[in-house]
């Protein structure tokens, strides 16, 4: 459990496309948009570790490009979400960061559940998640181990993660305050969009 505890906490902690959109979500809708995106990658976990443990290799064994699939996707829509904060931060005055909106607390978007959906879509399409769950977990369970041990572990990770990203939620939000003149949140913006595209590129590379 020590070990699986260490490993895990060291691949929650790495930024990577999760974290990516977290940050950009953040950056657009503040603290709460984060954490609702957050709670879309948690959801995603769960549901992948699910379908692990309820045998998702199978299907991987008789399409073997499932993965294959599933990271090309993951990437286009880093790419698609790269593009569309670099249309904010060339067409917004404020790169489309607008800090007025702590005050009331509400959403950037028209409703919480597009950044859900980012959290969830993000995940699952990521075979790093899923390559995990069916290949990492189960070399973490002991010989004899009860039927709870697996998920045990899953949710120790899940918890882990959201925890995580909850924290850079709540640090990226606070950054946002210190980016008050709008040509700053429009450069911030832009470095955003081209982080995530350049991540879709290494994705895909």
């Amino acid at each position: 459990m020590i070990a699986f505890l260490t490993f895990t906490f060291i691949l929650v902690v790495t930024p990577g496309s999760t974290t990516a959109v977290v940050v950009r979500n953040t950056l657009e809708g503040g603290r709460r948009a984060g954490y609702v995106t957050a709670l879309g990658a948690a959801a995603a976990n769960s549901t992948i570790a699910i379908a692990c443990g309820l045998g998702l290799s199978v299907l991987l064994a008789v399409w073997p490009g499932s993965l294959e699939a599933i990271r090309i996707g993951g990437a286009l829509f880093l790419a698609w979400l790269g593009v569309a904060s670099l249309h904010r931060a060339f067409t917004r005055p404020d790169g489309g960061i607008r800090l007025a909106l702590d005050v009331t607390g509400q959403p950037a978007r028209s409703h919480e559940g597009a950044y859900f959906g980012d959290g969830l879509a993000i995940n699952l399409l990521s075979p790093v998640i899923i390559s995990f769950y069916l290949s990492v977990v189960p070399s973490f369970i002991p010989a004899g181990a009860s039927r709870f041990y697996y998920p045990g572990l899953a949710a120790t990770h899940v918890s882990m993660a959201i925890l995580c990203h909850a924290m850079w939620a709540t640090g990226l939000d606070a950054m946002r305050r210190w980016f008050v003149a709008p040509w700053k949140r429009r450069m911030l913006q832009t470095g955003t969009g081209v982080a995530l595209i350049g991540l879709a590129i290494k994705v895909l590379a």
